[in-house]
């Protein structure tokens, strides 16, 4: 995917991963801690987390022809293409979580018996995973934005 129409695919699509990204990892964050929510969010949580970690690829591919179509790349450039790699590992670690999430649901509306343990550590997994994420999604738009912006002023 190169344009959307004639405006570069990459410009269009990153900003689902900038609004997406952050919010399924405070959603996700918000699940495992608040028993409540999660009986309320987390199918919603796994749509995101799947959309996310679909957008993701389509998202770099397009940045990476953007990347080939504008000629020698500043330094810049590179590193934002380069952290803009990772950002597919953030997006399935999410969308691990989401399913976890959505298993300890699953588990705990089939039964009373509690499943602290699980919970436990599933909502220091969703922790780290939601809060790296977030800070994954904003240094890899920084340095996009730099790229953009950087030079102008």
């Amino acid at each position: 995917m190169d344009t959307i129409s004639g405006i570069p695919a990459h410009a269009l699509l990153v900003h689902g991963i900038v609004v997406l990204a952050p919010l399924t990892a405070l959603l996700e964050i918000l699940c495992a801690f608040w028993p409540a929510a999660r009986r309320r969010l987390v199918w919603l949580v796994l749509v995101f987390a799947a959309v996310t970690t679909v957008l993701t690829p389509l998202t770099t591919t397009a940045g990476e022809w953007l990347l080939e179509e504008g000629g020698p790349p500043r330094p810049i450039l590179l590193e934002h293409a380069e952290r803009g790699e990772w950002m597919i590992y953030f997006s399935v670690a999410m969308l691990i979580v989401a399913l976890a999430l959505a298993a300890l649901h699953w588990a705990e509306s089939r039964s009373d018996k509690p499943r602290k343990a699980a919970t436990i550590v599933l909502a220091v997994v969703a922790l780290v995973v939601g809060v790296s994420s977030i800070v994954a999604v904003v240094r890899i738009g920084h340095s996009g934005a730099e790229t953009v912006w950087g030079d102008r002023g």
